[in-house]
């Protein structure tokens, strides 16, 4: 069983060069690299063909995002795999799954729009037991400062992958049907299976289903573990806080990200124009990351994690103003400078999960920010209805502030408790 590192905090400041030098950080990002770009890939060729077969707005819209939506039900049910089965099988095989849709659709240009958009949503399932599986990983590969310096590149891929993504995916699609694009996506996710190559073997955290027991209990078993490690995992009133402290302010300002477009046409502008104030978050949160995590030492991030949870929100308070488009533009970029707080708290919930749980309590993590990132859009809808569109993103950003002071406890850094030998 791996232990949770016990290092004392270092004054030093952890360079990207020592992380790199390490040969399975460098497998592990160079496939998340791969796996960010083909998902990208894959939700922008699946809209852009559910679109040119219907011509319906709210299909390719529904075809866009159902990539999501279902990672919370598969995080809620499935995420205890990641403990339970070695890491490097969970990573190829999720990798491989995520790979069929793009691999399917691409070859079989008859298959019906609802048969696509069932392929990807029940694929997409296992993305949360993947992600579990990588971080868990992480936090194997590289101990104390090294691994909080190593998630942020892991985020920075992430956001980095959601702007050029869809960028080379365009540039793509000029010179390639969208079923190409679609069968690029299946190919860059299977080349990323072959990380596993690269990876040491070991063996599963925490006890898996006898072989016997046969696939129905040995499902049940599953899902009766994901449920009993969350409620355990929920209890502890340390990780319920850091949970919450990662979930709530997130949850919120994606809430007022997705009026960005309504925003831009309130304004008198088409919509076109709004793909400047959708890049600004990105963008901010790209910078922010390095900038908090390579030149700031570790105890200055988690002292800086909770003005910087505040600048999330306190900036969106600027649209109560209904302010001009370079305005808001700036507004945006300044509140997603904030995301660089989740640095500061990401040590103290490394330290406060079991070690036979860490890989399902990251899944834990991307289930509730990938569900919160799915419900908050069509409440903050309909507020604005009430409210108007500028009105409902200054709401959200109240909302941001009301729950980051909630929260003050879990982000301001305090001794951690001793760990277990």
């Amino acid at each position: 069983m791996t232990t949770v590192s016990t290092e004392p905090h270092s004054s030093s400041r952890t360079t990207y060069r020592s992380l790199f030098a390490v040969r399975e950080f460098r497998v592990l990002f160079a496939g998340m690299l791969v796996y960010s770009l083909g998902f990208e890939f894959e939700i922008l060729g699946l809209s852009v063909l559910v679109y040119a077969q219907t011509r319906s707005a709210f299909l390719a819209a529904l075809a866009f995002g159902i990539g999501f939506a279902p990672q919370a039900l598969g995080g809620a049910l499935f995420t205890s795999i990641a403990d339970r089965l070695p890491p490097r099988t969970v990573i190829t095989t999720g990798l491989l799954i995520r790979a069929a849709p793009g691999l399917l659709i691409g070859l079989l240009p008859g298959m019906p729009v609802a048969a696509m958009l069932a392929l990807v949503g029940v694929t997409a399932m296992a993305a949360p037991v993947f992600s579990a599986a990588i971080s868990g990983l992480v936090s194997d590969v590289l101990t104390g400062d090294r691994y909080v310096l190593g998630r942020s590149i892991l985020s920075l891929t992430n956001a980095g992958t959601q702007i050029l993504g869809l960028g080379i995916g365009g540039a793509i699609l000029v010179l390639l049907p969208a079923r190409r694009l679609l069968l690029v996506a299946g190919g860059a996710l299977v080349l990323s299976a072959f990380i596993r190559l690269g990876l040491r073997s070991r063996p599963a955290r925490a006890a898996s289903p006898s072989a016997r027991a046969g696939v129905v209990a040995g499902m049940r078993g599953t899902v009766r573990a994901t449920f009993a490690g969350n409620a355990r995992l929920f209890a502890d009133s340390r990780v319920r806080g850091l949970l919450l402290a990662q979930w709530l302010p997130a949850w919120f300002v994606v809430g007022a990200e997705s009026l960005i477009v309504p925003y831009t046409e309130s304004l008198g502008h088409p919509a076109s124009a709004a793909g400047p104030l959708l890049a600004a978050m990105p963008a901010a949160m790209l910078i922010g990351d390095v900038v908090i995590g390579r030149f700031c030492r570790p105890a200055t991030r988690e002292r800086l994690a909770f003005p910087l949870a505040l600048l999330l929100g306190v900036p969106l308070l600027v649209f109560a103003l209904r302010p001009p488009l370079v305005i808001a533009g700036v507004v945006l970029f300044v509140a997603g400078l904030g995301f660089g707080y989740q640095l500061g708290i990401q040590r103290a919930f490394l330290n406060s999960v079991p070690a036979e749980l860490r890989g399902q309590a990251f899944g834990l993590n991307a289930t509730g920010l990938m569900g919160g990132q799915g419900v908050l859009p069509p409440i903050t809808g309909a507020v604005a209805v009430l409210a108007g569109t500028s009105g409902a993103m200054a709401l959200a950003g109240a909302a941001t502030i009301l729950a980051v002071l909630t929260l003050r406890r879990p982000l301001t850094p305090r001794p951690l408790p001793p760990t277990a030998p």
